[in-house]
């Protein structure tokens, strides 16, 4: 039967000596949670791991678009659609849109995802020039700038690369459209896989799992290994959850409290929970608008478990947050 190991983090000081480093940054861990599939839990200490998965755990984060990986990056949402769930519809033009990631950057957004096609659940497909009509504009006008096109095409993907993007945060996970995965591998440019059951329109009508713990952790880890397969380094790999897509709120906070387990891919973890819909249930915010509290806390709770990327709407919020919330872990106060 096979072992899953996830690191207990922690952060406090003093440190102890035998304290294995996670993903290179500020927090560390002593012991390990074994998960298996008969749906065991065991605590174990850290020097019972085997030495490939230790080496996996505990090896530094490589920078991504010129930025470190050894503290929290926030990734700012920009949808240039009608319809998301959030934001859509803000802007009436692409000069408009540009003013608003400009903003988002001063801010403090690191990234910009600019994305043309609402996933919320029930939507549907948005054909391939229309989302290029609305996405390829805005990225040509704020062309240098660290950008992430949010898409699940290759004839997209291709067109935002051509106007400036840098990345691909594809949602299906390479599942959607057999071109992506040549079309990233050739270009040799970072990608964010993200976990999903189902596609957006039906995605939420009756979720189940075995485990979604570990059988999101397989998905992700299978497709990590067709892309280095591929010829994509491990280090230009960035991996999603994928909170809300195609999980029931049980299954997203399972994910949540286990989120450690995915540093066992070797890759940066990138967090997406920014104005969901079990964070205005739990929080009794039924608006979108509402949520921010609550995205923040969910954030900062992944930041504890070492979350490298943070993909939100509220970015000076959440700015402020980590701010104060590092200040206060490293007894900082200038």
């Amino acid at each position: 039967m096979r072992d899953y190991f996830r690191p207990l983090v922690r952060s406090d000081a003093p440190r102890p000596d035998e304290a294995l480093p996670l993903a290179g940054g500020p927090r560390w861990f002593t012991h390990v949670a074994r998960h298996r599939r008969d749906g065991t839990v065991t605590r174990l200490p850290a020097t019972d791991l085997p030495a490939n998965v230790r080496d996996r755990l505990t090896a530094p984060r490589q920078p991504l678009l010129g930025l470190g990986m050894d503290s929290p990056r926030i990734m700012a949402i920009l949808n240039v659609t009608p319809d998301s769930f959030s934001d859509g519809g803000l802007d009436g033009t692409a000069e408009e849109a540009a003013l608003r990631g400009r903003r988002l950057m001063k801010e403090g957004a690191d990234i910009l995802d600019i994305g043309g096609e609402s996933t919320r659940p029930g939507s549907h497909l948005v054909a391939d020039g229309e989302e290029t009509s609305r996405t390829q504009p805005v990225i040509r006008a704020l062309a240098g700038m660290p950008i992430s096109i949010d898409t699940r095409k290759a004839a997209v993907a291709r067109a935002a690369i051509r106007a400036g993007a840098s990345l691909v945060n594809d949602v299906s996970g390479l599942t959607h459209d057999p071109e992506m995965l040549p079309l990233v591998v050739d270009n040799g440019l970072p990608v964010c896989i993200m976990h999903t059951q189902g596609d957006p329109q039906t995605m939420q009508d009756a979720p189940s799992y075995e485990d979604v713990l570990l059988d999101v952790y397989d998905f992700l880890e299978a497709q990590v290994e067709t892309l280095v397969a591929a010829g994509l380094p491990r280090e230009k790999i960035i991996v999603d959850p994928g909170i809300g897509f195609g999980k029931t709120q049980a299954h997203n906070l399972a994910l949540l409290s286990g989120l450690s387990l995915f540093h066992g891919l070797g890759c940066p973890i990138l967090l997406g929970v920014s104005r969901k819909g079990f964070i205005g249930r739990i929080g009794g915010a039924p608006e979108a608008r509402d949520r921010a509290p609550g995205s923040i806390a969910v954030a900062l709770a992944g930041v504890a478990q070492g979350v490298q990327i943070l993909r939100v709407h509220d970015v000076a919020a959440t700015r402020q947050a980590l701010a104060l919330w590092q200040a206060v872990e490293q007894g900082d106060n200038q």
